[in-house]
């Protein structure tokens, strides 16, 4: 291996959008595949994050993600010990043409232009780790000469829905020269690339040096490039958080970076990966893992099989119990159930569609919701009521806020509370309860070094999440802008203009 630059570092670039909508019910949009714990303790973000450790001269990670994900991205990474480089937030999704030009930028603004970006995307599963390793070490030698590394993965199987990458014949190096790019090939033709030992999945992980990947974006996309740029001259920077400018992001063409650079460029090599790669893109990647009993079926939860055959079964809360049923995927959620026919998985993406154009939350987000504070869960709801279970993290406090349309009960069942109710503050302990009054101005914080756990009973004439206005927040969270007036209940206190629909911030 040659020798490298001194001081040159390999930034690690986790492309964390997406919604993963084949694996419903389990992946829903708040809580989107890449942050599921599916086949280990880690979700697969946390996965892809951790393998990159491990290399020589490496920075910390940059995280290309969306606005309603950032909190679950900076706590996923805090939970393994990494603290970010940065935190990228889109304002919406544009393909990773756009996120892969401003990263490229931002690794050269912040490690010079020289430095060599890792790209990958947080949904992929890779069991080898070393080996990966291995690869990427090789891969650096050839970014760090000015080609642009797409690694590509020996096909075990006829897969139509992935990319391909033809190559030239071996000419003795490591890395291989790119002939072509064949994307999504008919069964048949993929059936021959399997035996093609030229022909590789295109995994869709890259290595370059950021200065070499500009130049490219800058001849072939240079509309692109100019509104990335302004995207990311324009970003607000809020902590850890950067925001794109909105309008200049949304001005840049939504395309891969396929498309736009890694087919059309004159310095690609590919670099063979071998490490157990797997893209995890439906249900039927359980089916690819080792079998849990000698009848073929892969199970995880509470699950009991009764002449039941090559299943795929995920149980998250109740006990599922098949009987003389094969080839089945069946996953059961506290809110939903899916069961299809292995060989429809494809098609849950449709179903969810379906969903969406019925307004279904089940779409949206789990029983369980993630915020930066904690977690909620709905325990039980009617026409005038909804119970919640609530849980604080150690030193956590929720936004100090008001509603125009509820009133709440909290009822302590572990820790200790400090609860704001207008111009009072007060400590709650276990078994002890108080009463929120619609247009109270209200905040709940946990003192203690244990989790402080409550249920909450909301009443009123609406229940919705949207009927949220915030006066302070710790986390930066959006909220209407206090005018004043008598509305809150208490004179002192502002009253809010009336607020936007925050269905993905409230609580």
């Amino acid at each position: 291996m040659s020798a490298r630059t001194p001081g040159r570092v390999v930034v690690p670039v986790v492309l964390a959008g997406g919604s993963g909508t084949r694996l419903w019910p389990l992946s829903r949009k708040q809580k989107p595949k890449q942050f599921l714990e599916l086949t280990s303790e880690h979700s697969l973000f946390q996965e892809t994050l951790l393998r990159s450790g491990g290399l020589s001269r490496v920075a910390a990670p940059m995280i290309v993600g969306s606005e309603p994900h950032r909190f679950l991205i900076s706590e996923q990474m805090e939970a393994i010990g990494l603290k970010p480089d940065c935190i990228i937030l889109e304002p919406e999704g544009r393909d990773t043409a756009p996120a892969v030009a401003i990263a490229a930028q931002q690794v050269a603004n912040r490690h010079g232009p020289e430095a060599i970006a890792l790209v990958m995307p947080a949904d992929h599963a890779i069991s080898d780790i070393e080996a990966f390793r291995v690869a990427v070490e090789a891969a650096m030698d050839v970014g760090e000469a000015g080609e642009i590394v797409t690694f590509g993965i020996q096909p075990t199987r006829p897969e139509t829905g992935y990319g391909y990458v033809r190559c030239l014949p071996t000419n003795g190096r490591a890395a291989r020269t790119v002939d072509a790019f064949v994307e999504k090939p008919d069964a048949e033709i993929a059936e021959t690339y399997v035996a093609d030992d030229d022909t590789f999945w295109n995994s869709g992980m890259f290595l370059f040096r950021a200065d070499r990947m500009l130049e490219d974006l800058e001849t072939l996309e240079p509309d692109l490039m100019q509104n990335a740029r302004r995207a990311l001259i324009n970003a607000e920077v809020d902590g850890a958080f950067l925001r794109l400018d909105p309008l200049s992001f949304k001005a840049c063409r939504s395309v891969s970076i396929d498309y736009a650079v890694m087919e059309r460029t004159d310095r690609i090599a590919l670099m063979p990966l071998a490490a157990g790669w797997d893209d995890v893109g439906a249900w039927t990647y359980m089916d690819r893992l080792p079998a849990d009993d000698e009848h073929g079926n892969r199970t995880r939860g509470d699950v009991q099989l009764l002449n039941a055959t090559d299943n795929v079964v995920h149980s998250s809360k109740r006990l599922v119990a098949l009987s003389g049923v094969s080839d089945l995927i069946v996953v059961e959620t506290a809110d939903a159930v899916l069961i299809a026919h292995k060989h429809d998985a494809q098609s849950v993406k449709q179903l969810v569609k379906q969903l969406e154009r019925l307004e279904r939350p089940e779409v949206e987000h789990r029983q369980r919701v993630y915020r930066p504070w904690g977690f909620y869960e709905s325990v039980a709801y009617g026409s005038r009521f909804q119970t919640k279970r609530i849980c604080v993290k150690p030193g956590a406090k929720l936004s100090l806020q008001m509603h125009h349309h509820r009133a709440e009960h909290w009822i302590i069942v572990q820790g200790t509370a400090i609860v704001t109710r207008d111009d009072d503050s007060f400590m709650l302990s276990e078994n002890e309860s108080t009463y929120i009054p619609i247009g109270s101005t209200h905040r709940l914080e946990n003192p203690g070094n244990i989790p402080l756990e409550l249920i909450e009973v909301q009443s009123g004439t609406y229940l919705g999440e949207d009927d949220i206005v915030r006066f302070d927040d710790v986390y930066g969270r959006a909220g209407a802008t206090p005018q004043p007036g008598p509305e809150t209940g208490n004179p002192d206190v502002p009253a809010p203009q009336t607020p936007e629909p925050a269905t993905a911030e409230s609580v």
